[in-house]
């Protein structure tokens, strides 16, 4: 065997050594689409092939790196059995992924990562190239059925379940909104009152009402407190994602009555100029019932025109001659200020009370109770 000589020697010594497992940094010398060339200061330079790279089968490893770029690998083999030493970047960064996983799992740490995937029974996030899988019963503190508005998102979680062994990282994300709900809350009770004014947007509508979103808390606007006119259905009135202003009428635990009937609009405020006995108003048959028919003269306010106060010519019932919609004219021949009750009468246009006729004596408040009961 010859000697080395002394320039042997010294560029042997410059050489560093390496073992499988080591991570090392190299110098990008050349780059190909299916593999880059990496000079790491050993005898050979390394091979840092696709598959090695990424998970990603389509990637042209041309269009994320270049030459003279520098990166951390790890070393595979020294020998590949030509010789060359083989490298990889993604076991290195699913390692170092691994260990981050970690530590967010035992810190409780909240992690921030977009949606690579929208999967059937949830969504797919990466982390430092590790997969994490959030099912879709930890996506949101509410059922969601469709969840492709997910895909692409940068999304908010925690490690909830960590199992290296089994390659089983499960995020949760519904815990991270029920906890920030639930400060919401806090603090919207602590601010709001009975009588605020408060702003809001319709989460959801019913046949009865609709739900809105204070901010931390859903209270009710019935249909009853929707308008100081009739509501014949809140689904033609309000629509989800609509912003309203409205008032707090009641405070009862976590539960919290809404309502759109704001004093100043209140149409009996003044009423009791506007439709005082004697008074000729118009207004539209509102509904009918076999004793008479309620007639609205704005919205918030009707009044019963009875039976017998429809014509002097006898009337069986008020659909015989009226109809639903119908704009009448009449006379308001009693005003209830306190219970907000209002008699008409077109037969008092018709013609001049005589002293020698019959009169016929209504009692007004038992049959709009009688009607409300029914």
């Amino acid at each position: 065997m010859s000697e080395l000589t002394f320039e042997q020697l010294l560029e042997e010594e410059e050489l560093k050594t390496f073992h499988a497992g080591e991570v090392v940094e190299g110098t990008v010398i050349d780059v190909k689409p299916e593999a880059a060339v990496i000079n790491i200061g050993y005898k050979s330079d390394g091979i840092l092939t696709k598959n090695e790279y990424t998970n990603d089968s389509a990637l042209d490893m041309t269009t994320v790196l270049k030459v003279g770029d520098t990166m951390e690998v790890k070393v595979l083999k020294l020998n590949d059995g030509e010789g060359q030493v083989t490298l990889t970047y993604k076991r290195l960064a699913a390692d170092r992924g691994n260990k981050r996983l970690e530590e967010a799992y035992n810190n409780k740490e909240v992690l921030k990562a977009p949606v690579t995937q929208v999967l059937e029974g949830g969504l797919s996030v990466m982390v430092e190239e590790m997969r994490i899988f959030i099912p879709a019963s930890l996506v949101s503190d509410t059922y969601e059925k469709d969840l492709t508005k997910y895909a692409g998102q940068e999304i908010e979680f925690v490690i909830s379940e960590y199992n290296p062994k089994r390659r089983r990282y499960i995020g949760d994300r519904k815990q991270l909104l029920v906890a920030r709900k639930a400060e919401m809350q806090k603090a919207l009770f602590e601010r709001i009152h009975v009588g605020d004014v408060v702003e809001g947007v319709v989460k959801n509508v019913t046949d009865f009402g609709a739900f809105v979103d204070l901010g931390g808390a859903d209270g009710l606007l019935h249909i009853s407190e929707m308008s100081w006119g009739r509501i014949d259905h809140p689904k033609k009135v309000f629509k989800v994602g609509e912003k309203l202003t409205v008032l707090i009428k009641d405070i009862n635990g976590s539960k919290i009555a809404l309502s759109l009937k704001f004093e100043d609009a209140n149409p009996w405020k003044n009423a009791a100029e506007k439709y005082a006995a004697g008074n000729i108003v118009t207004g539209k048959v509102a509904r009918m019932t076999d004793f008479g028919a309620f007639v609205e003269l704005e919205p918030g306010v009707d009044a019963l025109l009875h039976v017998s106060q429809i014509s002097k010519e006898h009337v069986d019932k008020p659909s015989d001659v009226l109809k639903t919609g119908q704009e009448i004219t009449a006379k308001i021949v009693d005003f209830n200020e306190e219970d907000k009750k209002i008699s008409l009468s077109i037969k008092a246009l018709e013609a001049p009370q005589k002293e020698d006729e019959d009169v016929v004596s209504v009692d007004v408040e038992k049959v709009i109770s009688e009607s409300e009961g029914e």
